[in-house]
């Protein structure tokens, strides 16, 4: 093709953020709610883990902290445009992921259990600045804006754009209590959404009105104690998550690090539920499947129905081998990881359990 694809194309062209009455707000302050980082209110940075490294915690976690899965600005407006001015850490540079889920925002408007997608950040190749629109409506109304950060980079800095003469408002609280605590791998840090808001974390945090904090540590979630002595920090934990089977080399790392990371939590809040999730399956499993997957799916659900045996009533199981469904191997990137299709149907699968244990 000779010609760039805008110039065929009209959809193809980012789109141009029109300033014209538009007034810029900084949301670091009130009345707008940043969540989804659990150290952001002390530390006002958009980073998953603390700013100081604790001893221990690995290098890659550290830089990972500065991805912002799962971090959300959320507030209302009547402003019929809202425009977003991003700095990034750095600019795209996968080769299976769009940079929208990458380094992009998406917009969400409406309250949870009934948000809709509005808009998505068009990004110019090779940028780590932009200013774009999110949200172009025919007329002012009273909204519900949620915003979802950058899958995998850092952002630096990000101010709202909304018309002159337009309010903005504080979100309502959340009506859970306590926050749901997610830790996994790349497949849970959302690798490789299309756009933010696909990643199956954002997915239930817009049916589930609770914060999530998306603790998922692109191939470094190997349940380092260390790791876990953090995550027991973070305050108000309503239901902790662990989703990082895929990145243990081994089944013997997973039988080591799992009861570990299990009492490590326990010790630091002896009730809080805890939900295992086994991994999903990979495509490659049809013509090649492993013996040590199956010995890790009994692992796991022997390992909780025996800590249940012993008392603790508030850990449970959920097989991640159904979660793509029967067509799998059509669900994801690269084999691996999922498309928005594969997160679509994980927080279908999901969603159950969860809505279970927070009764």
């Amino acid at each position: 093709m000779s010609s760039p694809i805008h110039t065929l194309d009209e959809n193809m062209r980012t789109a141009d953020v029109d300033t014209n009455g538009i007034r810029w707000h900084r949301i670091d302050e009130a009345p707008f709610r940043v969540s989804g980082l659990a150290w952001y209110d002390t530390e006002k940075r958009f980073r998953r883990m603390p700013l100081t490294p604790s001893p221990g915690i690995p290098s890659a976690v550290r830089s990972l902290s500065d991805c912002t899965s799962g971090a959300q600005l959320q507030f209302h407006t009547e402003s019929a445009r809202v425009a977003v001015r991003v700095a990034l850490a750095a600019p795209a540079g996968m080769d299976h992921m769009p940079s929208t889920g990458q380094c992009g925002l998406d917009c969400y408007i409406g309250e949870v259990g009934s948000m809709r997608f509005a808009g998505v950040t068009r990004i110019p190749y090779g940028a780590s600045n932009y200013e774009v629109p999110v949200l172009t409506a025919s007329a002012r109304e009273r909204r519900r804006i949620t915003l979802n950060f950058p899958l995998y980079q850092g952002v630096k800095s990000i101010a709202i754009g909304i018309e002159d003469g337009t309010r903005i408002e504080a979100p309502k609280a959340y009506t859970v209590d306590g926050r749901i605590i997610v830790y996994g791998t790349s497949i849970t840090q959302g690798g490789c959404a299309a756009r933010p808001g696909m990643c199956y974390t954002n997915i239930l945090s817009r049916r589930i009105d609770a914060e999530f904090i998306n603790l998922g540590f692109s191939g470094n979630g190997r349940g380092e104690r260390e790791v876990a002595d953090v995550i027991a920090q973070i305050e108000r934990p309503r239901l902790f998550v662990l989703d990082y089977e895929a990145n243990c080399v081994s089944a013997e790392l997973y039988r080591t690090t799992l009861p570990a990371f299990i009492g490590t939590l326990r010790a630091k809040h002896p009730a809080t539920p805890i939900l295992v999730i086994s991994r999903i399956r990979y495509a490659h499993e049809n013509i090649s499947p492993t013996r040590d997957r199956d010995e890790r799916l009994v692992f796991q659900r022997t390992l909780v129905e025996e800590l249940r045996t012993h008392g603790d009533a508030n850990i449970h199981f959920l097989d991640g081998s159904p979660l793509l469904g029967d067509d799998f191997d059509e669900c994801t990137v690269d084999g691996v990881h999922p498309t928005d299709l594969g997160f679509l149907r994980m927080a279908d699968g999901i969603e159950p359990s969860l809505r279970r244990i927070l009764a």
